[in-house]
């Protein structure tokens, strides 16, 4: 029999063989992808670019940027100043010339929690939406297998698929041999850990491990010393054992979204669930997921709770923008979105639906919204504490669900960021260069020269307004006092690629408008839409 060892080696060499098993490139591989994007290029030359730098300095510029192959390679001032000192007008040239007079770029911002759901929605609906809206990174659930994430995760490393990057979550063990005494064993979690990391895996989550600090910590440490991350989204059943100051105690790389804070600093030690309460029922658990926010010691929770979790040094990722239908459910379904760009399998799983993981809203009451309400606020000011006090906030969505759309929700999780007062560079921050840091990502995350070349240019500042990165902009007076539209984010550059929006999001739209063939109204928008009168009877009566 084969040891553990050589089996593990085994399957290393069929994973390299099949491609999936892949590390960031070191120069890009050209690929076209019709009229969606080009590139990379040799030389692609942006000119007069203001830069969000990513690490929380203001827009500074204009600079004309250099980006050969997949990488930034020079940023040249060229405001009236630099100009002059320089003595020249000279501009560098390129393959390809980008004019970003009254443009600004930023790091592509990296979403550290999303799904990519089934069929029959097209893959490509969430990746285009979330390139569209300046998303170049992102660490996805294995919704299609994990087999399957990694495939695609090798695809896009090598760009032959329009994609974000791609880092797919592995639960605990997952494609190893190990038994489940050995999974379980802390003595084991090294070996484990490593064995995973071999294979391709980078980020870990901890949700089957809550059950026992001793192995939750033992099976932490052991994924960030093999050079992986950990994630955590700490489920309800669970918080008795471990919750958030547990889990930042216990060496989580990253917290999400809400779970565990509250119950940090409860008056006792559980949740008061009330006795009817069953976990495995959705609309027990987000219902009285809201509701201990109103329970705990507010006072406990944004001092010593703040202070712990900065001092233990996990990052918290907070996905506020898929669980803003708790608060305001009618507001969630209405969004003026829905009919041009949700796609319709997305709206059929986020219907009420007791089958539906998220679907939990068929009885979801005022008191409920109250409590959600309190929650948002609480869970607002805990994130501010804890940004000031030191601690890093990055950024994730967990969207394709709850009625949260991929691409649109990015820009909304930017606005929800900052309602809790964190400063809008503070907020770019968290999806940039924050985020790439706790990826373990060192050559994502800055506009820099060296740095890999994932950028976004917008119409428009977004430190001054996050809805200017909308796909359909925003409205604002320009410097005659007319009213115009801004044209959001004009170009997501992944990896040196120039990807032309408008027609990423014509490609969504066609998604969209292909799956709502012969659909009626759904159970939420008949008491809105206009019912064609019944035939006048024989009384003369309708």
């Amino acid at each position: 029999m084969l040891s553990r060892w050589h089996r593990s080696t085994l399957r290393l060499a069929l994973l390299v063989s099949l491609g999936l098993v892949f590390s960031l490139p070191t120069a890009a591989q050209t690929g076209r992808f019709g009229d969606l994007a080009d590139g990379p290029y040799d030389r692609l030359v942006i000119r007069n670019a203001m830069v969000i730098p990513g690490h929380g300095g203001p827009p500074v510029g204009p600079y004309d940027i250099l980006i050969e192959q997949n990488r930034i390679s020079q940023m040249v001032p060229f405001d009236e100043v630099t100009a002059e000192r320089r003595g020249d007008d000279g501009r560098m040239t390129g393959d390809r010339i980008i004019d970003a007079t009254g443009m600004y770029i930023m790091p592509g911002m990296i979403d550290l929690h999303t799904h990519l759901r089934q069929e029959p929605m097209e893959i490509e609906y969430p990746y285009y939406l979330k390139l569209a809206h300046g998303v170049t990174t992102i660490v996805p659930a294995a919704d299609r297998g994990l087999d399957a994430g990694m495939e695609q995760a090798a695809l896009s490393a090598r760009n032959e698929i329009l994609a974000p990057r791609l880092f797919p979550i592995w639960g605990w063990g997952s494609n190893t041999d190990f038994s489940r005494a050995e999974r379980e064993d802390p003595a084991m979690a090294p070996q484990v850990a490593q064995a995973m990391v071999q294979q391709g895996a980078h980020v870990v989550s901890l949700g089957s491990v809550t059950w026992s600090d001793e192995l939750f910590g033992a099976v932490a440490h052991a994924v960030w010393d093999a050079g992986g991350i950990t994630t955590i989204h700490l489920p309800p059943s669970t918080n008795a054992v471990v919750q958030a100051v547990d889990a930042a105690r216990l060496g989580a790389t990253m917290i999400e979204p809400h779970y565990g804070y509250a119950e940090s600093a409860l008056p006792s030690s559980v949740q008061n669930f009330p006795r009817e309460y069953n976990y495995n029922n959705e609309n027990d658990r987000f219902r009285h997921a809201g509701k201990v926010w109103v329970d705990t010691d507010k006072e406990l929770l944004l001092s010593q709770v703040a202070d712990s979790l900065v001092a233990y040094g996990a990052t918290m990722l907070p996905t506020r923008v898929v669980y803003e239908a708790n608060r305001d459910i009618i507001r969630a379904q209405s969004l003026p979105w829905h009919e041009k760009y949700t796609h319709q399998a997305l709206i059929n799983w986020n219907l009420p639906n007791p089958a539906f993981h998220g679907s939990y809203h068929y009885d979801w009451t005022s008191d409920d919204e109250y409590y959600w309400y309190t929650a948002f606020d609480l869970w607002g000011d805990l994130i501010y504490e804890f940004n000031k006090r030191g601690g890093r906030v990055a950024y994730g969505t967990d969207d394709n669900y709850i009625w949260a759309t991929p691409g649109f929700s990015n820009i909304r999780e930017l606005q929800l960021t900052r309602e809790t007062g964190m400063h809008p560079l503070e907020v770019i921050k968290a999806a940039t260069l924050n985020s790439a840091e706790t990826l373990r990502q060192p050559e994502l995350g800055l506009v820099r020269p060296g740095y890999l070349a994932d950028l976004v240019l917008v119409d428009g500042n977004p430190a001054y307004n996050f809805r200017f990165m909308y796909s359909f902009g925003a409205l604002r007076l320009d410097e005659n006092g007319d009213m115009i539209r801004t044209r959001g984010i004009v170009h997501t550059i992944k990896d040196g690629i120039v990807i032309n929006n408008t027609r990423l999001m014509e490609e969504v739209e066609r998604m969209v408008a292909n799956s709502k063939q012969g659909i009626g109204p759904s159970v939420v928008e008949t008491p809105f839409v206009t019912r064609p009168a019944r035939p006048i009877g024989s009384d003369g009566r309708r």
